[in-house]
């Protein structure tokens, strides 16, 4: 009985206190613990993992002020509900333990009605708030599943030559990839980047996928192809939903290649027998304006030529945050060059977690390859 309706930690320095608050809630059917200070509350806290903590304002040492902030400064505890419990009648002293992020008050001396009244409710509210989050967890998790659906695999097209490492910072992300392999040596490779994280802009993935195989064609320059998924993308979406991309077409039996950027960062080129070097285009992002031009550049290609295309997010576990920043540049190229000679999948695999490693991700991370 007691563990179906959870464990609550009383915190008082007055032993009468907790004795009564003990009584009242056992025989409501809670499990209760008990501490009569800051920091062994803290600690117990910590280790024993509460449903609820009712804490005494008034504590010699730490205040329950005090151990609220402390409480809901770690991330262990910070989502445990507090409530205050306090002979003080004072507005101003309940107002501060509300903006500390207590979610309710009871006072002294105690009516027990009221207590397991106000207890119930907040429990009842934080047992369905799990259940919310549970639930939109799971509708996440088959979002990422449709999502990860769309992406294609290098096993799925060996004829485009490509490898790719792709981590989402959240269930569902916004970063996204496409490869279309048009035979004979002709593939068009598309990556971006949307603006945000949430779902709004894992939503606009399929668009994407469709946009790109609609107007990428062997006889279209990536300009054009860019042109037109933009004139489509201001049309489609919200203001202050925009993209950043990049566009990459190989001919391998011509040997050429042509490139396109919008607003995106550099393309990594490694060529045989020369030193890497960033291919930076101007660009507007996809999505702002319809009236816009991006800039190209085409070139030959090599047999064992590497293009590595990335999103922003690769710089987030190197000094600075910046793809743009000469130390991510400078760390880029050089991982790349000791990664030159492994084949294209393992060299992917290496760089990101070389550059990323096991740092907290602020943002998604893709990295896509692709040899001549």
């Amino acid at each position: 009985m007691e563990q179906q309706l959870g464990r609550i930690l009383v915190v008082d320095d007055e032993v009468v206190n907790v004795t009564v608050l003990r009584g009242i809630l056992r025989q409501a059917g809670y499990e209760v613990l008990s501490a009569a200070n800051g920091p062994a509350s803290r600690a117990l806290a910590t280790a024993e993992r509460p449903d609820m903590i009712l804490l005494d304002v008034m504590m010699p040492g730490e205040s329950g002020f005090e151990v609220c902030k402390k409480l809901k400064e770690d991330p262990s505890t910070a989502h445990v509900p507090i409530i205050f419990v306090t002979s003080l009648s004072d507005v101003s002293q309940k107002l501060t333990g509300l903006e500390l992020g207590a979610v309710d008050y009871i006072t002294k001396p105690f009516f027990a009605p009221e207590v397991v009244a106000r207890v119930r409710s907040h429990m009842d509210f934080q047992r369905r708030q799990g259940d919310i989050i549970q639930e939109q967890a799971s509708r996440l998790g088959q979002i990422q599943a449709a999502q990860r659906a769309l992406l294609v695999r290098p096993e799925q097209l060996p004829g485009a030559r490509f490898a790719v490492h792709f981590v989402p910072v959240l269930e569902a992300g916004g970063d996204f990839y496409e490869v279309v392999d048009f035979g004979q040596g002709r593939a068009a490779y598309f990556l971006a980047d949307v603006s945000g994280h949430d779902l709004g802009a894992s939503f606009i993935t399929s668009s994407l996928k469709a946009l790109f195989h609609q107007h990428a064609a062997p006889d279209r320059h990536p300009v054009e192809t860019l042109k037109a998924m933009n004139r489509i993308l201001c049309a489609i979406t919200p203001e202050e939903l925009y993209l950043t991309a990049v566009h990459l077409y190989v001919d391998r039996a011509r040997g050429t290649y042509a490139l396109s950027v919008a607003g995106h960062p550099p393309v990594l080129a490694c060529r045989a027998a020369e030193p890497v070097s960033f291919i930076d285009l101007p660009g507007s992002p996809l999505g702002l304006f319809e009236a816009v031009d991006f800039a190209s550049v085409e070139g030959r290609l090599n047999p064992g030529d590497r293009f590595y295309l990335y999103t922003d997010g690769l710089a987030d576990g190197v000094n600075g945050g910046l793809a743009t920043s000469p130390a991510f540049r400078a760390q880029l190229a050089e991982t790349c060059t000791r990664n030159a000679t492994a084949p294209l999948p393992e060299s992917v695999r290496r760089i990101v977690t070389e550059l990323v490693g096991e740092s907290a991700l602020g943002d998604d991370v893709v990295l896509l390859g692709v040899e001549a």
